[in-house]
C-alpha cells in the first residue's frame, strides 16, 4: 500500500511539472498598446505570467510595456540599469493563472510600424 502512495505522489509531481502556464506575450508595448502580441506557454513550473514596464530616466515620459513568462524570483522586483548610457527603471508584476496578464494586441506589419515611426520623426523635426 505504501508503494501505491509513493507512485501516486510521483505521478502527480510529473503532471504538475508538465502543466505549464499559458500567458499573453507582448515583446513591445507603447502607449498601452501591444505590438506583435501572442499567447505563449511558459517553459517550466517556476515561471509566472508577468506585466512589466521600463521607463527611461532621461525622457521620463517614454514607458515601454512588455508581457510574457518570467521566473518567479523576479516577480514584484524593480530593477535599474543602463542601455547605451541611458538609465532605465523596470518593474515586474506577476500572476499565476491562465492568461492572467491579458494584453490587447495590435497586429501590424513591420513595414507599417517603421513607416509610422519615420513619419512621426520627420513631422517632429519640422518647425512650424
Amino acid at each position: 500500500m505504501n508503494n501505491i502512495w509513493k507512485a501516486l505522489t510521483l505521478l502527480s509531481a510529473f503532471i504538475a511539472a508538465a502543466h505549464c502556464l499559458t500567458c499573453r506575450q507582448c515583446p513591445l508595448g507603447v502607449f498601452g498598446t501591444c505590438l506583435f502580441g501572442s499567447d505563449v506557454t511558459c517553459n517550466n513550473a517556476t515561471e509566472s505570467c508577468y506585466s512589466g514596464e521600463a521607463q527611461f530616466n532621461a525622457t521620463g515620459s517614454l514607458t515601454l510595456q512588455t508581457r510574457g513568462c518570467l521566473d518567479s524570483d523576479l516577480c514584484g522586483r524593480t530593477l535599474t540599469g543602463t542601455i547605451l548610457g541611458a538609465g532605465y527603471t523596470s518593474s515586474f508584476q506577476c500572476c499565476t493563472t491562465e492568461l492572467c496578464n491579458g494584453a490587447s494586441s495590435v497586429h501590424i506589419s513591420l513595414t507599417v510600424a517603421l513607416c509610422t515611426a519615420i513619419l512621426s520623426f520627420l513631422l517632429g523635426t519640422w518647425e512650424l
